[in-house]
């Protein structure tokens, strides 16, 4: 399973862009909105991410509400680098906007999926990736592992090389909380886990590493004394 990090904030994309192991970013106009952005320096601020992460997949959201509108914006956002990829919503209009964008070669990410229908929908209007919302539902008392097992079921139990660029779906699992979610999407086969900055050190830190850490270089330090 990949790693994408879910933020617009440069510094935590750089951070963890030098780990290694970061293979995509997504963004969302909450995420944008928590930078202090203003709406001038939206397309500015994806290109930045973009270049900084040239070669990797990064998503940046259309707000617009009508099929024109998220079509125009994406042609516009997947203009400004050959590794943006546009975000759209789950709605009748995303749905039209995707499969207009997506005859055009433009990689569609479609969000706010809550559904294996949804997942379905989205897939034959051409999306490229699909993000079901897992934590979403855990805030609401529901089993969103669960939802998500069934669209990734779903989704690999088709061919989907006539419906866009690439000849493939992948499924992003989103809104991630937690390390558990992201074990979780890995063990159901999901593609993808894109996970906030928090949730990515959570996942890579254990207090059993720390301790033998600790130990080692206290043990190493006894050898350094005694030469």
């Amino acid at each position: 399973m990949k790693f994408f990090i879910d933020t617009a904030n440069l510094d935590e994309i750089a951070e963890a862009k030098s780990w290694g192991c970061l293979a995509g970013v997504t963004t969302n106009p909450s995420l944008y909105a928590k930078t202090g952005g203003k709406l001038a320096d939206f397309e500015p601020h994806m290109l930045k991410i973009a270049e900084l992460c040239a070669g990797l997949p990064v998503s940046a959201e259309s707000t617009a509400p009508t099929v024109e509108g998220m079509v125009e914006e994406g042609r516009r956002l997947s203009a400004l680098a050959p590794n943006i990829v546009v975000k759209l919503p789950v709605t009748e209009s995303g749905l039209a906007a995707c499969r207009a964008l997506a005859n055009q070669g433009v990689r569609v990410n479609m969000t706010l999926v809550f559904s294996a229908t949804q997942a379905l929908l989205a897939a034959n209007a051409g999306a490229r990736y699909i993000s079901p919302f897992v934590g979403r539902y855990d805030d609401i008392a529901l089993d969103g592992v669960s939802q998500l097992r069934d669209m990734v079921l779903c989704i690999k139990n088709y061919d989907w090389s006539d419906k866009n660029l690439d000849g493939k779906v992948e499924v992003i699992a989103a809104s991630i909380r937690s390390p558990q979610h992201v074990t979780q999407a890995a063990l159901l086969g999901c593609d993808i886990a894109t996970v906030p900055m928090k949730a990515l050190k959570q996942c890579l830190h254990h207090p059993m590493t720390d301790a033998g850490l600790a130990a080692f270089e206290a043990d190493w330090e006894r050898v350094r004394a005694d030469r």
